[in-house]
């Protein structure tokens, strides 16, 4: 028996990102994947005293919530999804970052880039458009 209606949920509303150093995060994720501090003065209090620094894209249609805590183990990867064109943007653009240490995946049924911050947690960059990019790929 479920406890609630999974069809209620609405989106994910956040993700939460354990980091050393909230400052240098905040700075990478805004280099890396463009995701910068959310302009909500009614939640600016929770950025202070060990709480969470919100960052979202300008669509906010995804959130971070970036907490500063000693290392601590990561057992979770955040996968973002994205169309065959921005797919193989992110590609040539994680690419080029000479400190990222990237991995390209074919699953058979979609692409996949995996990478992590500097704080070791784990990302995923994801398309099911499968074919289109498979053939922009062969046609390199």
């Amino acid at each position: 028996m479920s406890l609630g209606n999974g069809d209620s949920l609405l989106a994910i509303d956040h993700v939460q990102v354990f980091v050393a150093d909230r400052a240098a995060a905040c700075h990478w994720y805004a280099r890396i994947l463009g995701l910068v501090p959310v302009p909500v003065p009614e939640l600016a209090f929770w950025a202070t005293n060990g709480g969470p620094l919100t960052l979202s894209n300008a669509a906010r249609s995804v959130t971070l919530a970036l907490f500063e805590q000693a290392e601590t183990p990561h057992r979770a990867t955040v996968a973002l999804r994205v169309d065959g064109p921005d797919f193989l943007a992110w590609r040539a653009d994680l690419a080029a970052e000479p400190d990222l240490a990237l991995r390209f995946e074919d699953h058979a049924v979609a692409w996949s880039l995996y990478f992590a911050d500097p704080d070791t947690n784990r990302f995923e960059i994801t398309t099911y458009d499968y074919f289109a990019v498979a053939k922009a790929l062969a046609d390199d």
